[in-house]
């Protein structure tokens, strides 16, 4: 086996290694959406986790493999059922962040906050 970063995923691999293993684009804003391709492989790439694979034209393509079915969908994306976009920590850091850049804003601009604290 080739050292890292050149090492086969275990998550692209299939109990018969001969089967092509097909992944969709499931990310939702990207052109391709629902389109199915076969994994070329898969590997950090760009310092990413990415795959490869051969588009309609013959021509070689890499997406980040979080835009596709690659892996098996997490804990909080088969609980949301398709029912949620966002996570409840990644808004609440959604918001410090707002408030940060806010309160950034206000000192530059010479003004007290007046947004109601909790």
């Amino acid at each position: 086996m080739r050292p890292w970063p050149y090492q086969r995923s275990a998550n692209a691999c299939h109990a018969n290694a001969g089967a092509p293993i097909e992944f969709e684009v499931t990310h939702a804003f990207h052109p391709w959406r629902g389109k199915r391709f076969v994994l070329t492989t898969r590997k950090p790439n760009w310092g990413e986790d990415r795959v490869t694979f051969f588009d309609e034209d013959g021509q070689l393509r890499s997406l980040l493999a979080s835009w596709t079915s690659v892996d098996e969908p997490d804990a909080f994306a088969r609980a949301a059922a398709g029912l949620s976009w966002l996570r409840v920590d990644d808004l609440a850091r959604l918001r410090a962040l707002v408030d940060e850049v806010r309160s950034a804003l206000q000192r530059r601009k010479g003004v007290k906050n007046n947004t109601p604290q909790k």
